[in-house]
């Protein structure tokens, strides 16, 4: 197939993007390497994927040294002309899109940013793969979503009505407008709720590289709501295998679906919602003890109460993808947080 990855500088787009290059895929990816964080680390993942750094940065064509069938440009989803221009040159098969304004508590600062990239990048590109009569749009949706809800493990048949930060809230908009665009024009759509993806090349503002890089220059870590937080963390090899099967795998509609009794994961549309976590939360404060032993060193910790925008615990209900695509996570917390230390050192020359 030919495929557009968005977000192909990010932390989950570089993996995905490799993963169908290496199985002879043609992949398009685009990104607009914003400065959310440090830029070094996302042209850091361009280059490990055999992508010139100057060329990028120029906003020009970049093809892979390491994978003939993978191209790159920077671009903005927020630029409906160049988007445009983009499906109209390359009529790609199918769209994995994982290009958006990350995090909660940024939302709170900047909540423009969310807007133009989360909700009007996204319609740019339901726009093309409309007239484009794209064959599947994956996308990424977040367990952001879950907000308030308190039923656990979280389930996709669940409604997710509580969102309680404006990330979470444009994550919930972009599966309503999905729906929209598969019930009024027949595109099969994915959406797939990510829980705490994390591994080697990680996003800089997550936890764990937080964490790390704190314990490593003997700073204390913030520990919010006293450590008592759970987390469904989720490595990003098993995610990356979840993507790829969702994507070989088209939406269709339930024949079975009533509006009577709507189950919000579906419907007579060619339109689908999964979560896609490891279906096993771990609380914050033995996240902490995996990194401690995989650094052999001790965290100090500043004990904090919860902050705005954040939930007490996240926990994949996964049967669905289980059952339709034969997901099973693989990699444990342990080993998990052991290699992404191991990458973090060489990364960083740190002996």
């Amino acid at each position: 197939m030919k495929i557009l990855v968005t977000g192909t500088a990010g932390f989950i787009g570089s993996f995905v993007a490799v993963r169908f290059a290496e199985r002879g895929d043609e992949v398009v990816g685009i990104d607009n390497i914003n400065e959310y964080y440090d830029v070094q680390l996302k042209y850091g993942r361009l280059g490990r994927d055999g992508l010139d750094r100057p060329k990028a940065e120029a906003g020009r064509w970049v093809k892979s040294s390491k994978y003939p069938n993978y191209r790159f440009k920077r671009m903005n989803l927020e630029d409906r002309q160049a988007i445009q221009k983009l499906f109209d040159k390359e009529k790609f098969d199918a769209v994995c899109h994982l290009a958006a304004q990350a995090g909660v508590r940024y939302s709170l600062i900047n909540p423009y940013s969310y807007i133009d990239a989360n909700v009007v990048g996204f319609t740019n590109l339901l726009e093309c793969c409309r007239h484009h009569k794209t064959k599947h749009l994956v996308y990424a949706s977040s367990s952001s979503v879950y907000g308030l809800n308190k039923k656990y493990p979280f389930s996709v048949h669940d409604n997710v009505d509580h969102p309680v930060s404006l990330y979470a809230a444009t994550k919930k908009a972009n599966e309503l407008m999905a729906h929209t665009y598969s019930h009024l024009y027949g595109i099969p759509t994915t959406g797939l709720r990510f829980f705490t993806v994390y591994g080697p090349w990680g996003r800089p503002d997550m936890a764990l590289f937080l964490f790390t890089k704190a314990i490593l220059e003997n700073k204390p870590i913030n520990v919010f709501n006293h450590g008592k937080m759970k987390r469904d963390f989720t490595y990003i090899d098993d995610i990356v295998t979840g993507v790829v099967k969702v994507l070989d795998k088209p939406a269709t509609g339930d024949p079975h679906w009533r509006g009577k009794a709507a189950d919000p994961s579906r419907s007579q549309a060619p339109y689908r919602i999964y979560n896609i976590g490891n279906n096993s939360p771990v609380e914050l404060r033995d996240f902490i003890r995996a990194i401690e032993k995989a650094l052999g060193k001790k965290a100090k910790k500043n004990l904090l109460s919860m902050q705005p925008g954040d939930v007490p615990a996240t926990w994949a209900d996964v049967k669905d993808l289980v059952k339709d695509f034969g997901y099973k996570p693989a990699i444990t917390v342990e080993e998990g947080v052991r290699k992404f230390v191991q990458w973090y050192m060489e990364y960083y020359k740190i002996k």
